[in-house]
């Protein structure tokens, strides 16, 4: 077995490259992808979307798991992985994965801060001094909510004691190593999860893109900060302009330099999935989506963000992706100060125009 490379690696790899197949006679790279269950990547994965002068073998498993093996053993060619791990990996220098401007998961976050219902927080100016939990400091969805709550709320992140654990689960680690700022702390706590924490009163709040268990579980102890996220988030979006990417689409850097076509073939074809979901969505004919009033709710989302409510790419996504760059190097995350041109291949900051 081949020795892995290692994501901190400069590109310089061991692993043994992706084979070309033959089809019709027609040769094309064999890559495998492994991406998160969802609908804007369904017709990629099951083959309908093929992108030009590729054949993909997709594995559909849960984000935790991807971004595991493929931060730990780069196990797949093309992965979603977590926007916040990569831009760790990137401050520190060249990793082993490039990524791409697509976006599988983005996700509006004021829902994710749960508190004890009647504890010690009533309202956001509360969460100051108090104890905290985070499954990881550098989880994407934390990163997002940190940086909301210094620069719109003015929440002092120093006075706070932050505490790392699993969710729902004992010995959850960090996946990239953090030099935190002057006045942050964050102590690891590999016996706890987050969610015994909260209901026993050790932490006061939790700050979490999977709810505790307790709240999925309907259980009356806890409850999100913002229970009228939605509000909160809609006012958040058209104060700021930022629409949290939570994901990115990566591939292994050494395909990637051997075979650069490759990002913009996948672009397309990524590109191409997304339209089709989203046709789906906005389909009045018939319901696409086992929810009641999707397409009429999909059209009042149409009507404010526009025909493409999940941009692609730099350009459309700058105000986004300065802000998360900004966010991540004020909490340690980074290392130095990113731009967004240097998270994405040159090949890909623009597109053709007819």
């Amino acid at each position: 077995m081949s020795a892995p490379e290692s994501p901190t690696s400069d590109g310089a790899s061991s692993r043994r490259l992706p084979e070309v197949v033959h089809e019709n006679g027609t040769a094309r790279l064999h890559l495998s992808l492994a991406v998160a269950d969802s609908d804007q990547v369904r017709d990629l994965v099951a083959g309908v979307v093929r992108p030009e002068g590729i054949v993909l073998t997709p594995f559909v498993l849960p984000v935790e798991e991807i971004f595991f093996r493929f931060t730990k053993h780069l196990e797949w060619d093309i992965s979603e992985l977590s926007f916040a791990k990569y831009i760790a990996l990137c401050s520190r220098g060249a990793p082993a994965m490039v990524a791409l401007p697509i976006f599988p998961s983005r996700v509006f976050r004021h829902s994710a801060i749960y508190i004890q219902s009647g504890g010690r927080i009533s309202e956001v100016k509360d969460l100051e001094g108090k104890t905290i939990g985070v499954p990881e400091w550098a989880q994407t969805a934390g990163v997002y909510v940190r940086g909301m709550l210094a620069e719109t709320y003015r929440v002092d992140l120093a006075s706070i004691r932050w505490i790392q654990a699993g969710v729902n689960e004992p010995g959850r680690e960090e996946k990239v190593d953090l030099r935190l700022p002057a006045g942050l702390r964050c102590e690891n706590r590999p016996r706890d999860s987050l969610n015994a924490l909260l209901l026993n009163g050790d932490v006061d709040a939790v700050i979490s893109a999977r709810p505790p268990a307790a709240f999925t579980a309907r259980d009356a102890r806890i409850a999100r900060l913002f229970p009228k996220h939605r509000q909160e988030e809609s006012q958040y979006w058209e104060a700021t302009g930022i629409f949290p990417i939570m994901h990115a689409v990566t591939v292994r850097r050494a395909v990637f330099e051997r075979h650069p076509w490759v990002g913009t073939s996948l672009f397309k074809a990524f590109e191409e999935a997304k339209r089709r979901s989203l046709e789906r969505v906005f389909d009045i004919t018939a319901s696409r989506v086992p929810l009641p009033w999707a397409a009429s709710f999909a059209d009042d989302i149409r009507a404010r963000f526009g025909d493409d409510p999940w941009p692609y790419g730099l350009e459309a996504n700058r105000r986004t992706l300065e802000a998360f760059c900004r966010f991540a190097n004020d909490q340690g995350v980074t290392r130095r100060p990113l731009a967004p041109e240097e998270l994405f291949p040159i090949e890909l900051h623009s597109g053709v125009k007819v």
